[in-house]
């Protein structure tokens, strides 16, 4: 599976962005799939993991309420809808793939996308 990234961009605090993961492969369904972001200077954390059958979630707790992860098996898309954005919300995003069903770690994920940038401005 091969992962490409788009959907990044700059806005306004409050505003709203959806980030698109498109894969490439026949067995995209079959993985764990994330979101993670990284800030200058910080380590990448987790956003947001939705399961093969897209029925698992789980969210970071700095974007609980704000952030939904979905995936579409038929469109081989994985997507992060983020509300209510916050000039902290400001980071590279990536997407993330990987064949243990539950995955939550950093180090569980060993297939990735190349990252897009979201700016929150104040």
């Amino acid at each position: 599976v091969q992962l490409q990234a788009s959907g990044g961009g700059l806005v306004q605090a409050g505003g709203s962005l959806r980030l698109s993961c498109a894969a490439s492969g026949r067995t995209f369904s079959n993985y764990m799939m994330a979101w993670f972001r990284q800030a200058p200077g910080k380590p990448r954390t987790i956003v947001g993991t939705v399961s093969p059958s897209g029925g698992r979630l789980t969210d970071a707790d700095s974007v609980k309420g704000r952030f939904t992860i979905s995936r579409d098996n038929a469109k081989n898309t994985v997507s992060l809808q983020m509300n209510s954005l916050k000039p902290e919300d400001t980071a590279v995003y990536y997407c993330a793939a990987s064949g243990k069903n539950g995955a939550t770690r950093l180090y569980e994920y060993n297939l990735w996308g190349q990252g897009t940038q979201v700016t929150v401005s104040s």
